[in-house]
C-alpha cells in the first residue's frame, strides 16, 4: 500500500464512487424490475400475477412454464392452467419443456419463469427423488446447481416466481419433508443471486 496519503485518499474516493454506482445499478433493477427478480408467496398469493405485471412493460417474453402439460386426465389441473393462458399477452412465447438451465442460457428475450416449484416437481419425478433411487440426490444437486450458474449468468431480464414453503407446519410424509427441503435450499440459492427478492402476501408486495 502506498504512503502518499493523496493518493490513498484518491483510491478510497474510487472505491466509494464504484461501490455508490454498485448500489445504484443494484436499487435501479430492484426498483424498475429488470436484472434478476425472485418472486416468492403462498398459495393465491398473487405472486403469479405480481410477476406478469413486472414483465408486463416488455414486448416480447419468454413463458417459461415449468409444470407438465395439461392433460384430459387431469381437468382440474387443466382449468388453472388455461386460466393462466388468458391472462398473457398474445406476444409473449410459451416454452413447455423442463431444461431450464438451457432455456435460460439460450433465450435473447425478458424471460418469466413460473414456477420453480411445479418445475421442481417434475424434476425430483424424473430423477428418482419420490422412490429414493441410488443416487438421485447427487443427481438433484447437480440439476439445481445447473440451473443457479446459468441464473446467475442470465443475460437478459428474468423473473421466477416461487412458493414459499418454509412458514407452514412441518409435512407429515417424506415426499412432502423431501420437496419441502430442497424448494426452501434452490430458493435460498436463487435468492443470493438476484437483484431484487420479494415476497407477496395476500397480494401485498414486500421487498426482502
Amino acid at each position: 500500500m502506498t504512503n502518499d496519503p493523496t493518493r490513498r485518499a484518491a483510491g478510497l474516493v474510487a472505491h466509494g464512487l464504484e461501490a455508490g454506482a454498485r448500489a445504484l445499478r443494484r436499487y435501479t433493477r430492484q426498483v424498475t424490475g429488470g436484472g434478476r427478480v425472485l418472486v416468492l408467496g403462498g398459495v393465491r398469493s398473487g405472486k403469479s400475477r405480481h410477476a406478469e405485471e413486472l414483465m408486463s412493460r416488455h414486448g416480447h417474453v419468454v413463458y417459461f412454464a415449468g409444470s407438465r402439460p395439461p392433460s384430459d386426465d387431469d381437468p382440474e389441473w387443466t382449468a388453472r392452467v388455461a386460466a393462466h393462458r388468458a391472462r398473457r399477452p398474445l406476444a409473449w412465447r410459451t416454452i413447455e419443456n423442463a431444461d431450464l438451465a438451457d432455456t435460460l442460457r439460450r433465450s435473447t428475450a425478458p424471460m418469466l419463469v413460473d414456477c420453480l416449484g411445479t418445475w421442481l416437481t417434475r424434476e425430483l419425478d424424473e430423477l428418482g427423488a419420490w422412490e429414493q433411487r441410488r443416487g438421485w440426490q447427487q443427481r438433484v444437486d447437480d440439476r439445481l446447481a445447473d440451473v443457479v450458474q446459468a441464473w446467475r449468468s442470465a443475460r437478459v431480464p428474468v423473473v421466477a416466481v416461487s412458493n414459499e414453503v418454509g412458514s407452514g407446519i412441518v409435512p407429515s410424509t417424506v415426499s412432502g419433508r423431501l420437496f419441502r427441503d430442497v424448494l426452501g435450499a434452490l430458493n435460498t440459492a436463487v435468492a443470493a443471486n438476484s437483484d431484487s427478492v420479494r415476497l407477496v402476501v395476500a397480494g401485498r408486495v414486500l421487498h426482502l
